[in-house]
């Protein structure tokens, strides 16, 4: 049976989310991978495989842990989100980037943040956690406790270890050593492609 951390890689690289190359970076960066899920709407097949692969974990883990509800930042996070929470009848939140300054006001759609209430916090990846502390902070303003934080894959750039010191739980389903692994076993990259990333991951934990 194919472990998730295969079906992951298999789903992202058949419907392109994920790419091999040179790829400038928001900091300014080279990597040698990228990854961008929104081509998952392209390939309803493999948005599904992911979405089970996420709930079928979230699942498992509400059967130990609390979760009132799930959370996720826009966009590509967001994206997905509604779908998982659908297959485990769950009600979720979507933080916004920016707030809305008009209509209904805030940065928090979806509903009214319960305080007390314990929340999921769902994203698409992590590098160095950042981005994750940014979307959970009007969530914990209005009184809600980020009982897992959950990602489907770890650029191993940082992140895991960042939120853990601060207290978070954190899980990714896969990491992108394990991704390239796989791909390189089933002949999808070449060795020197995989040899990049592996560069680039060891570079990172420096």
């Amino acid at each position: 049976m194919a472990s998730k951390a295969s079906k992951i890689a298999d789903a992202l690289f058949r419907s392109g989310c994920l790419k091999f190359g040179a790829f400038k970076l928001k900091s300014g960066i080279v990597s040698p991978y990228y990854i961008d899920l929104t081509w998952l709407l392209s390939s309803p097949k493999d948005f599904c495989s992911v979405v089970d692969i996420v709930a079928e974990e979230t699942g498992e883990t509400m059967a130990s842990v609390r979760i009132d509800r799930l959370a996720s930042i826009e966009l590509k996070g967001a994206l997905l989100l509604p779908s998982i929470a659908c297959r485990l009848n769950m009600p979720c939140l979507v933080v916004r980037k920016k707030e809305k300054t008009y209509g209904v006001t805030g940065r928090v759609v979806g509903g009214e943040v319960v305080r007390g209430e314990r929340l999921m916090f769902f994203d698409d990846l992590v590098t160095d956690g950042k981005s994750k502390l940014e979307g959970m902070k009007p969530l914990e303003q209005h009184g809600a406790h980020i009982e897992m934080v959950t990602v489907i894959l770890d650029r191993e750039q940082g992140g895991k270890g960042n939120l853990e010191r601060l207290g978070y739980r954190f899980r990714s389903l896969a990491t992108i050593s394990e991704l390239t692994k796989h791909l390189l076993q089933s002949s999808r990259i070449s060795r020197r492609q995989s040899d990049a990333v592996s560069d680039y991951v060891r570079r990172a934990q420096k």
